[in-house]
C-alpha cells in the first residue's frame, strides 16, 4: 500500500484579500494524476486536473515566516503523531478513474489514535489564538471542523455548495475552467472583528480555500490561518494561495 509522506508546515499567518479561481471540479478534488494518465487526458478532461490548468493565485503580499517538516519537529515529540496520521491515509489507484491516486481519509477515521491526534495537533496549535470561529467547507471540513471548534470553544460555521443551507445566506461566486460555482454561508453566522479558522481535509489547488477568504474577510472577518490535513503539492495549491496563510500535517507526494 503507498502511503502519503510526512509535512508539517505553515506560512504567514496575515489575512489579505484574493481572488480564485477553482479549475478542479468535485469528485477530482482529492487525488494525483499519474504523468502517464495526464499525456492521456483530452481537452475537456484536463479542466479537471490543476496541474494541467493556468496558475491560481490570490492577490497576497507578504513574507513566509516558517515552513517546518514533520522531521524537524522530532525534538518537540509531534513527528510520531504525523508520522501516525500520514501511514493511516489510505491511498487508491485508479480511482475513480485509471491513472489517478485517491487520497482516502476514511481509514484515518477508523484509527483512533490517529484520529485523536490530527485533532490534537489542530487543537494545540489553535487553542491560544483567539479563535471565535471555525469555518469548514464541505463536505470533509464538516468532520475535522467540529471536534476542534469545541475544543478551542469556538463555533463551527459550515462553508457549503449551493441551495444546501436553509434561511438567508451570503454567497461567493469563484471561477472554474468552464464556468463558475459558488460558496454559500448563512448570513449572521459570524460578526465582523471575528478571528476565524478555515479548515477542510486536503489543499489541492487552492481555489476553494480562497473562496472561503473572500467570503469571510467581505463581512469583516479576521482569518487567522487555513489548516489542512492533506496537501497535494503536485498541483500547486501552496503557491496558488501565495502567502496566504495556511497550515499542513501531510504532504501527499
Amino acid at each position: 500500500m503507498q502511503k502519503a509522506s510526512l509535512l508539517f508546515s505553515s506560512n504567514s499567518l496575515a489575512p489579505l484579500p484574493c481572488t480564485s479561481r477553482r479549475p478542479l471540479v468535485p469528485p477530482f478534488r482529492r487525488f494525483l494524476a499519474s504523468p502517464c494518465a495526464q499525456l492521456s487526458l483530452t481537452r475537456s478532461q484536463s479542466c479537471r486536473f490543476a496541474a494541467l490548468s493556468p496558475p491560481l493565485r490570490c492577490n497576497a503580499t507578504g513574507s513566509v515566516k516558517r515552513q517546518e517538516m514533520a522531521s524537524q519537529d522530532a525534538q518537540e515529540g509531534q513527528d510520531g503523531r504525523v508520522a501516525r496520521i500520514a501511514s493511516a491515509i489510505r491511498v487508491i489507484p485508479d480511482f475513480p478513474k485509471p491513472g489517478i491516486m485517491f487520497q482516502d481519509i476514511t481509514t484515518l477515521l477508523l484509527d483512533t489514535k490517529a484520529f485523536r491526534d490530527t485533532i490534537d495537533l489542530f487543537v494545540e496549535r489553535y487553542k491560544d489564538k483567539d479563535i471565535s470561529v471555525v469555518a469548514g467547507i464541505e463536505a470533509r471540513g464538516f468532520i475535522f471542523g467540529p471536534p476542534i471548534a469545541l475544543a478551542i470553544g469556538a463555533k463551527f460555521v459550515p462553508m457549503r455548495k449551493p441551495n444546501k443551507l436553509p434561511g438567508e445566506v451570503i454567497s461567493e461566486e469563484y471561477s472554474l475552467e468552464y464556468g463558475t460555482d459558488t460558496m454559500e454561508m448563512h448570513v449572521g453566522a459570524v460578526q465582523a472583528g471575528e478571528r476565524a479558522l478555515v479548515i477542510d481535509d486536503l489543499i489541492a489547488t487552492g481555489g476553494t480555500l480562497c473562496a472561503a477568504l473572500r467570503l469571510l474577510e467581505r463581512v469583516g472577518v479576521h482569518v487567522v490561518e487555513c489548516a489542512c490535513v492533506i496537501e497535494l503539492p503536485e498541483l500547486k495549491g501552496r503557491d496558488r494561495l501565495g502567502d496566504k496563510p495556511l497550515f499542513v500535517l501531510v504532504n501527499a507526494a
